[in-house]
């Protein structure tokens, strides 16, 4: 990694340390040891003062929700508006955690309830969640499993991610399998790789995703030893956490170059979460960073009804206000999927402006991003295909194996020695309409 970094995090440095230099600031390690854990400790780094009742106040919400932020993601405040500061927000205790609404719940998604074994939730048919890890690198204010966050009673210790690996190779109808907690890459490098050895010795595994946020809050964790190791796996996808601008920092854009160099596809979660990223520009700033940055972003979380959390929340209408603002306003893979993690367990359910304005028989009546209305003619003549479960007698002939490169067409069959053809040549081609021309006059 580069050899940059602020006068702030230098300043954070050596308050932590006196004798250091830029090469434990980069160390992930060292950053982990000596994340802010009190309040005192944050005073003392950032400069930020609270008033004894304030302190005090701020302690109550520490006891139920434990407070920890690294230094590096600590060196992104700005402590001049560190109120309005979106990075302050999702990392510092705040006394609104402590209300609880009727609607909230601890396990709001009802993944303990549709865990088979401990450590696995099993929802949707043909894939998992798999909690290896109980440790963050930072306890993120709007996580929806503060319920686990700092349980030390909770962590998975080995026996436990055995019990997940034999539930998944016993049930052969699970083909991606997504590595969660805490953050996986708080696992030590053999113990990760361990657990995705084990993972590939199961045929119908196909796909391992693996979530993590360690490129927002700990970028040095992504070592070139980490992506080395994770390259023996492919294919492995990542997801990550970014939900503001500011956060796409330097460090950060050479963890994910690192990643995305590897041939990992990088994909982005974020929580819409009220004065953080609420506001249509925000968005598309964050979203065009990402995709600079070779990152798809993949969903936009409504937030989840998880105790203490109701500040964070936002109306359902101020996520479609964004969505408007982003389709047909950017590019298309620049666009995430908007959803409702549905509460008990129900899955995500995508939540999209409404395009179809009317339907008949032959018609369907569309606005597009502009407000353009226009019709769609349905076919006149559409014979349906009734579906037997016959699938060896279909008419679709359905063959799912992989395709057999047998036939040579395009390229491929200029390069072919068993081909004498030596160009391809477009229909309508005027240059050789001219040549076919002049050899018919010339043969007359």
């Amino acid at each position: 990694m580069g050899l940059i970094y602020t006068k702030h995090q230098e300043k954070i440095l050596k308050k932590i340390e006196i004798e250091s230099d830029i090469s434990k600031w980069k160390d992930w390690k060292w950053q982990v040891r000596n994340a802010v854990r009190s309040i005192e400790a944050f005073e003392h780094l950032t400069g930020i003062r609270f008033s004894e009742e304030e302190k005090e106040s701020l302690k109550i919400t520490q006891g139920k929700f434990p407070l920890s932020i690294t230094p590096y993601y600590l060196s992104l405040i700005k402590k001049d508006n560190y109120k309005n500061d979106p990075v302050f927000k999702q990392s510092f205790l705040d006394n609104r955690e402590l209300i609880v609404s009727s609607s909230e719940m601890g396990d709001p998604l009802s993944e303990d309830h549709d865990s088979p074994v401990p450590g696995i939730t099993h929802r949707y048919p043909d894939r998992v969640l798999f909690l290896v890890s109980n440790v963050c690198a930072m306890y993120c204010r709007h996580c929806t499993r503060k319920r686990k966050v700092g349980d030390v009673d909770s962590i998975p210790d080995k026996s436990q991610i055995l019990q997940g690996i034999e539930y998944i190779r016993k049930t052969p109808q699970i083909r991606d399998v997504l590595l969660s907690g805490g953050d996986p890459f708080l696992l030590s490098d053999d113990y990760l790789d361990w657990i995705l050895t084990e993972l590939r010795t199961i045929p119908h595994v196909q796909v391992i995703r693996i979530g993590t946020r360690t490129p927002v809050v700990l970028p040095y964790r992504i070592t070139d030893e980490l992506v080395n190791m994770l390259k023996k796996h492919h294919p492995i996808w990542i997801n990550t956490h970014f939900n503001h601008p500011r956060e796409v920092t330097t460090s950060a854009k050479e963890s994910l170059a690192k990643l995305a160099d590897a041939g990992i596809p990088l994909g982005n979660q974020s929580v819409l979460l009220a004065d953080v990223n609420d506001c249509p520009r925000v968005m598309k700033e964050l979203v065009h960073k990402l995709v600079m940055n070779r990152v798809r972003p993949y969903y936009l979380y409504q937030c989840d009804l998880s105790e203490g959390l109701s500040h964070f929340r936002t109306p359902i209408g101020k996520g479609i206000e964004i969505m408007e603002s982003l389709i047909g306003h950017t590019s298309g893979f620049a666009v995430p999927t908007y959803v409702i993690d549905a509460p008990g367990g129900g899955g995500k359910i995508p939540v999209m402006p409404n395009y179809i304005i009317s339907w008949s028989t032959n018609k369907v009546i569309l606005r597009n991003y502009e407000g353009v209305i226009t019709s769609y003619q349905e076919p006149d003549k559409y014979e349906k295909t009734l579906c037997d479960r016959d699938c060896e007698n279909c008419n679709l002939e359905l063959q799912l194996n992989d395709g057999e490169e047998m036939d040579a067409i395009g390229i491929e069959k200029l390069l072919a020695d068993y081909d004498d053809t030596i160009s391809l040549v477009p229909q309508n081609n005027e240059r050789y309409e001219r040549r076919q021309e002049l050899y018919e006059t010339n043969k007359l």
